[in-house]
């Protein structure tokens, strides 16, 4: 006997629901008629003129999604308005109907599916980089890196924040180097398998990029130091005075430099737009090209790339 999961993804393969209206219909919907007698009659759920679905809309939808955590606004409509959610809805009642006659249904494990698709639909959405020209480049890019950080407050255990600085900072690289300057590797892929001595070896300069610098960073770039090397350390701002205090301890101040992503992309923007406003939109959007790029090639996520905007 096919279990409830398999039915669940077969009947979302067959109706594409993987995108917000669709999700934001069976999501309420089954909500609606858990309390409801089989056999569910479509003409029930039907508003008077018939043109939407009854009892949709961008509240109950926030409402039945956040009891399960989720506090991202799938659709500000409920999916009310959305084309084809009349035609899906009488579908899903007939694919019901279908179960209960064969097996009860148990709502709790249905809506519990339909969440997860949701997860899944907003774990899989690219970030946004939005160039608003009334901001400066290092505010924009401060949005973009509070999306990492919200993203990765949602999915415990992962590290998407410092997945993104880590490439755009091979983005940047890739565009002032020739190619073939330096090694770029994974994110999850850690210095000491690949007898890597930081993130990026370029010439007698050694980066290390990182959201959090502790003492094992710290010692990396002692031995960095040792070897003849120069180590770099680029973090987030608001860490940028925590890695200056940690390298003054260790007895290393004046040795590592420590630069924070948003001015080490920022000036870049600047240095290649030639301080021309009208250039800067260019010169991001060649960054962000590159690291769609690297994060093609180095990740098997594709949540992680970046969709550019300007304004």
């Amino acid at each position: 006997m096919v279990n409830a999961e398999e039915k669940l993804r077969l009947f979302q393969s067959e109706n594409n629901i993987v995108t917000k209206g669709p999700l934001s219909v069976v999501v309420q919907f089954t909500r609606m008629v858990r309390e409801k007698e089989f056999p569910l009659d479509p003409s029930d759920f039907k508003t008077e003129k018939e043109g939407q679905v009854a009892g949709l809309g961008g509240g109950n939808l926030k409402k039945i999604l956040r009891d399960h955590g989720i506090t991202q606004q799938l659709s500000s409509e409920g999916g009310r308005t959305s084309r084809g959610s009349m035609g899906l809805m009488i579908k899903y009642v007939d694919f019901l109907n279908t179960w209960n006659a064969e097996e009860p249904v148990n709502f709790d494990e249905i809506e519990a599916f339909w969440a997860e698709q949701v997860r899944e639909y907003f774990r899989n959405q690219p970030f946004i980089l939005t160039a608003d020209a009334s901001k400066t480049v290092g505010a924009n890019l401060d949005e973009l890196f509070e999306q990492a950080r919200k993203r990765q407050k949602q999915n415990p255990g992962t590290q998407y924040l410092g997945t993104v600085l880590q490439h755009l900072v091979a983005a940047k690289l890739c565009l002032i180097l020739p190619e073939g300057s330096f090694e770029i590797h994974g994110a999850s892929v850690a210095d000491a398998p690949t007898a890597r001595s930081g993130d990026f070896v370029i010439n007698k300069t050694i980066i290390h990029c990182t959201t959090s610098v502790g003492d094992l960073l710290i010692s990396k770039c002692k031995v960095n130091i040792a070897n003849g090397f120069r180590p770099v350390i680029i973090t987030i701002f608001e860490r940028v005075q925590t890695a200056l205090n940690q390298i003054e301890d260790a007895g290393l101040s004046g040795r590592i430099e420590v630069w924070d992503i948003q001015q080490f992309l920022s000036s870049n923007v600047h240095e290649h737009s030639l301080f021309d406003e009208g250039k800067q939109n260019a010169t991001l959007g060649m960054i962000i090209e590159n690291y769609n790029h690297i994060v093609h090639e180095k990740e098997t996520d594709p949540s992680l790339r970046i969709e550019f905007e300007a304004r």
